[in-house]
């Protein structure tokens, strides 16, 4: 990007590319602006002509506003909401008085909820409903919750019948419902007429909608019939009638079922589209594969917060005390357990001191079994996610946890108390280290097991907490099993 203003209209789409790049120029340019903003304000300071220098201050200003201006106008919507989210507070608010404002409304869609939040709490209820005009019902439902209920009333009233019904409908689905992801805008045609017919109704579109593989083929009470895969339209006779060619849908997708579901379904059968219905059979919608991968990626960025025990998605640039109200439970969870392992090691106090190497060795079978359970969780709340495993399923999980982690044991205890005795030229003081590891691997095995199950059985999020619990519960574990073993057969 040249330093100087290219004056010249350039409203060509940028071609896709890194967005770091643009995040890296778009950053340079904002640096670039507060040093000549700072520059003409100490030279404004001592000229002798205040007047002349804001002036100049005012050109110098623009003409980097215009800069910046047209480096967004370049960019996609989704690459805008990226590099806001990468940009401190004052910085990216600062960017998002610089963009267009019929683009407010997909970038809103965009930006993460943290994010979100501090761009809405920017504009004023006038610059937030044009902002939500601009949207279809389903992405409006999907940001109603971060808006004031003033704005979605006004908008409401706005909308034409047909689509407030549409929004209504979107609004009525809990966010991991199949209902949440659907869209609107599916093709529909009846199964008596010609490919020709069809072909003539496409090309009244002015485009047709984005993911379209497959049109829905209905009844005259909209009940779904079956599905026209777009390229049988293209490659048959045009006289050969929709009935003839269509096929049973891959799969039918209920409004209020879970999106895991959804996500399963397009994962097993490699999907771009699926019909949606009701309970009567009729079509309502259809959920796209953009929709399905913004989902699974959302909602892995919810597992990995909730294993950390974050309670929501943070704004890493939030305030101080947003951030730490998103953090306090479970640091204060995390430090009761780290108060109940300290009581642990205190017990033992006599123990260490009469063997001290039992100090440095400890932490090794903590450590281990902290990680293993680790592994375990992760691998039972993945299968829970995708839906093959279930709470009858317990047992057999821990039996087979079980015998991975006494091999485990035996393997890397055995490596571990060779190493042990070598060091401290003690042989019972290698047994017991293979004993500990063992047992305590054993024991976070189970954890890592009971943990998800439990929570599943709560009905909460199984990875909610989940590294924090069994760390807890390995360290405490650990420590108990290592010293309680080494004072009953190496104190004296």
């Amino acid at each position: 990007m040249p330093d100087t203003l290219d004056t010249k209209p350039d409203d060509r789409p940028e071609a896709p590319g890194r967005v770091e790049d643009a995040l890296a120029e778009v950053a340079s340019l904002l640096r670039k602006n507060r040093l000549v903003e700072g520059l003409v304000h100490e030279q404004a300071a001592h000229a002798p002509d205040a007047e002349r220098a804001g002036l100049v201050e005012s050109l110098v200003t623009r003409q980097n506003r215009t800069l910046l201006q047209r480096r967004l106008e370049r960019l996609h919507p989704a690459d805008i909401a990226y590099i806001l989210e990468a940009l401190p507070l004052d910085e990216r608010l600062y960017l998002w008085d610089l963009v267009k404002a019929e683009r407010d409304g997909e970038i809103l869609v965009e930006v993460s909820d943290a994010v979100r939040e501090s761009l809405i709490e920017s504009m004023d209820t006038d610059e937030l409903v044009a902002a939500a005009e601009t949207l279809e019902a389903d992405e409006l439902a999907a940001i109603a919750d971060d808006l004031p209920q003033e704005v979605i009333d006004d908008v409401f009233q706005k909308l034409p019948v047909d689509e407030r019904e549409q929004l209504r409908q979107a609004m009525s689905f809990e966010e991991d419902m199949v209902g949440a992801l659907m869209d609107f805008e599916d093709v529909q045609i009846r199964p008596d007429v010609t490919l020709e017919v069809v072909l003539r109704y496409l090309r009244r579109f002015d485009e047709l909608p984005s993911q379209t593989d497959q049109l829905f083929v209905v009844d005259r009470e909209e009940r779904l019939l079956g599905v026209l895969p777009v390229n049988a339209l293209i490659v048959n006779d045009p006289e050969r009638t929709v009935g003839e060619l269509m096929q049973p849908p891959t799969v039918k997708l209920l409004q209020h079922e879970k999106a895991e579901s959804a996500a399963s379904a397009f994962e097993r059968y490699d999907l771009v589209s699926a019909p949606v219905v009701d309970t009567n059979d009729r079509l309502v919608g259809r959920v796209t594969v953009d929709e399905v991968l913004d989902f699974v990626r959302e909602r892995g960025h919810e597992d990995l917060l909730a294993a950390a025990g974050l309670r929501e998605e943070e704004d890493v640039f939030a305030s101080v005390w947003n951030s730490f109200r998103n953090r306090w439970a479970w640091l204060a969870v995390n430090l009761v357990t780290a108060f109940v392992a300290s009581r642990v090691i205190g017990v033992f106090e006599n123990s260490i001191e009469k063997l001290v190497a039992l100090a440095a060795l400890m932490p090794i079978v903590a450590g281990i079994g902290g990680n293993s359970g680790n592994q375990t969780i992760t691998m039972i709340v993945r299968a829970a996610a995708l839906g093959q495993v279930a709470r009858e399923h317990a047992n057999a999980l821990i039996r087979k946890e079980a015998q991975v982690a006494l091999l485990n044991g035996l393997v890397w205890g055995g490596v571990m108390g060779l190493v042990a005795m070598l060091l401290y030229k003690d042989v019972p003081l290698g047994l017991v280290m293979v004993a500990a590891m063992t047992l305590n691997l054993l024991l976070a095995a189970a954890m890592g097991v009971l943990i998800p199950m439990t929570m599943m059985r709560l009905g909460r999020d199984p990875a909610l907490g989940s590294s924090v619990l069994i760390t807890a519960v390995t360290d405490s574990g650990g420590f108990f099993i290592f010293l309680g073993l080494a004072t009953l057969f190496l104190v004296r």
